[in-house]
């Protein structure tokens, strides 16, 4: 499995739903959908996005080589 990265490309916030579809080999809008749907229920989801934005490293950019 891949490790758990916030990808540059194919962000739309931050990139944490992107970079947990990568990790857990989903599309990212499955999990954008299931992450907005979750947001009907009482909880802290949005907490924990922001958490994961916190924790999560983004990817780092890859070095152009001539």
């Amino acid at each position: 499995m891949n490790t758990l990265l916030r990808p540059r490309d194919g962000r739309i916030i931050a990139g944490v739903c992107a970079g947990l579809a990568q990790r857990f080999g989903l599309k990212p809008w499955t999990v954008r959908i299931l992450f907005l749907l979750s947001c009907l229920l009482p909880g802290p989801q949005f907490i924990a996005y922001v958490v994961m934005w916190i924790i999560i490293p983004g990817e780092q950019q890859r070095p152009v080589t001539a």
